[in-house]
């Protein structure tokens, strides 16, 4: 059940009056307590969300960020079990999916506070407090979705990638990976990078906000840190000059433009995993959940 307008209003209030006084109160009073519950429940339930594009902007709600920075500051680690295994850790496991649909594999870990939306699939992998995945986007083997991080609707994250949050380093910005994306596998997208809508990163690309990312057509820089829209990119490196010589620095290769909504080829077969997600009981869904993030560069040439 959604919480009023007034009741979050509050519970906002609350969380900067919590802020203000973090250096003078060292541990969380209950009222404090209860007001980081509330506002991790408000992102578990996706009623709010850290972080969205508008008007081509990331526009951050700084108290939720401020949130999960005071959870971070003042829970405690705690002992818990899962069967045989027993396991130390801060943050509690959602104890439910967040909306209808939802498949979590066994071996994930989907951390309260975290929001999958109808039709999302989390093979096992790690998604963190404050996390907002979107409907019908797949998060495949072995990815780790920080905190904070927001993946779109339809978007594919390859096996083995890494999907940074707002912590090491601490950041502003959260990673935000917009609707209809694919990211290969084993790609490392950190330090509030963006990529935009449509975009298709091949295996093993890096993109920080430091990362240039470069037009293949005419050798421009195109953006820092920001994969473009409808566009598919490729890592690469590009020589620069220092005393010791001349050296290789990582960038991201636009190597292809797409028309605008026109997913790439290689990138729907995303459809067919979802697909035989919601195949009956005695059908196989089986290895087409990695097939997608296989892909080498020449697929998306």
């Amino acid at each position: 059940m959604a919480i009023s307008y007034s009741a979050v209003a509050a519970i906002r209030a609350d969380i900067e009056e919590i802020w203000e006084g973090r250096d003078v109160v060292p541990r969380a009073t209950p009222g404090a307590r209860a007001a980081l519950d509330a506002a991790l429940g408000l992102m578990d339930t996706g009623q709010e969300r850290l972080a969205r594009v508008v008007d081509g902007e990331v526009v951050v709600q700084e108290w939720l960020r401020r949130t999960l920075l005071l959870l971070y500051l003042y829970t405690q680690p705690q002992s818990a079990k899962f069967g045989p295994f027993a396991t130390v850790d801060k943050f509690p496991l959602k104890s439910g999916p967040s909306a209808p649909g939802v498949t979590v594999s066994p071996g994930a870990v989907v951390r309260r506070g975290s929001y999958q939306g109808p039709g999302v699939i989390v093979m096992p992998s790690h998604l963190g407090i404050g996390t907002f995945v979107d409907e019908d986007s797949l998060v495949d083997t072995w990815v780790g979705v920080g905190s904070g991080a927001q993946i779109g609707k339809r978007v594919h994250v390859g096996g083995g990638s890494g999907v940074g949050g707002l912590l090491e380093p601490e950041a502003v910005t959260p990673v935000v990976i917009e609707d209809d994306a694919f990211i290969g596998a084993r790609s490392m997208i950190y330090s509030g990078a963006r990529v935009g809508e449509g975009a298709v990163l091949g295996v093993g690309a890096l993109l920080t906000d430091s990362i240039p990312v470069i037009d293949a057509a005419t050798g421009c820089e195109l953006s820092r840190g920001y994969a473009p829209p409808w566009t598919v990119a490729v890592p690469a490196m590009r020589s620069r000059e220092f005393d010791g010589g001349t050296f290789g620095l990582p960038c991201l290769l636009v190597v292809k433009h797409l028309p605008e909504g026109e997913r790439h080829g290689k990138a729907r077969l995303n459809a067919l995993v979802h697909s035989r997600a919601a195949a009956g009981p005695d059908q196989y869904a089986g290895p087409a959940y990695g097939q997608a993030a296989l892909m080498t560069h020449r697929d998306f040439v």
